[in-house]
């Protein structure tokens, strides 16, 4: 082989030396090749048994070790583009769902966005998003009281939840159902299959103890986990009695405002004289359930509760969407005021409150 000439043989000779590699004479040509950009295979250097595996030749270093390979060409972003139809929600947006109820606490359709006035902590808020009847799909929770100071309602409430059920859903809408003695039971995940749904509601079992807490802090937090642009809502059916929780109310208050869901509570009083009632369970229930802005029914007995299901469908299907981006923007993790204001000879219901996330 002929000789190197002599200025590449001594730049061959200098990147030797701080590579701390020991190149003979006879691969002058290979280094000759290897400063041109064209290292060929029986070029490739020696593993070096002195050295970490990062620091032999040709491995990356420890750096690069848990990255992903560098693009060769320039990449405008790595975030995959939003699949048709996707949604992107801002979090700060504040979304109010206001059931509009005339005086006979009728829904009222059809009224225009200048019927509105929202206000946070007193201050007026523009009203970026209006919906005269929302189109937002719905996630329900139905929760079923099963203790046994409920026992002997338990047939007639599967009816009129059976009835419900198939009354309620849309084939967008999700629902799922639990019941709850001492412990919170999921009966059949969240669906759209009524006859899955109902035979949930039909193999809820008689039990013992009454954890209302748990149950709203466990459906809240099942409907968290569903898309922000659908509704979230908890239909409650009790006797009141809470005796066995392991949450507590404040609890339970915040993981349903945090979650935004609406809820409806229908409390079965199976003991009339309000001195043998849990009076301090239905003050409980009646403060959640107003800061969400549902709704409170109080039936006579569970026959009643079919033309209860048919106002809470009907409220649910006249609902009013109003969004707003709040000015100014409230302290991270605080309760910030809710008020809307309509029209004289109407009342709006809406949740007076919500939980400020994260800044």
């Amino acid at each position: 082989m002929a000789s190197c000439p002599r200025h590449l043989r001594e730049r061959s000779l200098h990147l030797n030396h701080l590579m701390d590699f020991r190149v003979r004479p006879t691969l002058c040509a290979a280094s000759v090749l290897l400063l041109s950009g064209f290292a060929p295979r029986s070029a490739v250097a020696q593993a070096k048994p002195d050295r970490p595996p990062w620091a032999q030749p040709g491995a990356s270093t420890p750096s690069d070790a848990n990255s992903a390979p560098v693009p060769t060409t320039p990449q405008k972003s790595q975030e995959p583009p939003p699949a048709r139809g996707t949604i992107r929600v801002n979090v700060n947006l504040v979304n109010v769902l206001v059931s509009v109820l005339d005086e006979h606490n009728r829904p009222v359709p059809d009224l225009l966005v200048d019927a509105f006035q929202i206000l946070e902590q007193g201050v007026e808020q523009k009203i970026d998003v209006f919906e005269s009847e929302t189109t937002q799909p719905l996630d329900l929770a139905l929760m079923i009281d099963s203790s046994m100071s409920n026992h002997q309602e338990m047939t007639t409430e599967r009816d009129a939840a059976s009835h419900f059920i198939k009354q309620v859903l849309r084939p967008e809408d999700r629902m799922a159902v639990y019941g709850f003695d001492e412990n919170v039971t999921l009966m059949a995940n969240f669906s759209n299959q009524v006859s899955v749904l109902q035979d949930g509601v039909r193999r809820i079992a008689d039990g013992a103890g009454t954890s209302i807490y748990d149950a709203v802090v466990l459906g809240s937090q099942a409907l968290a986990k569903r898309g922000s642009d659908r509704r979230r809502v908890i239909i409650l059916v009790t006797d009141a009695g809470e005796t066995t929780s392991r949450t507590d109310f404040e609890s339970a208050r915040r993981a349903a405002l945090r979650s935004g869901v609406l809820l409806y509570t229908i409390v079965i009083r199976v003991v009339k004289n309000e001195n043998g009632r849990n009076t301090g369970g239905e003050h409980a229930l009646q403060t959640i359930t107003d800061s969400t802005g549902g709704a409170m029914f109080f039936p006579d007995s569970a026959r009643d509760l079919p033309a209860i299901f048919d106002r809470i469908d009907n409220e649910l299907r006249t609902q009013y969407r109003l969004a707003y981006y709040p000015n100014p923007r409230g302290p991270a993790n605080t309760y910030r005021t809710i008020q809307v204001k309509v029209q004289p000879g109407y009342t709006a219901r809406h949740r007076t409150t919500y939980l400020t996330g994260p800044q």
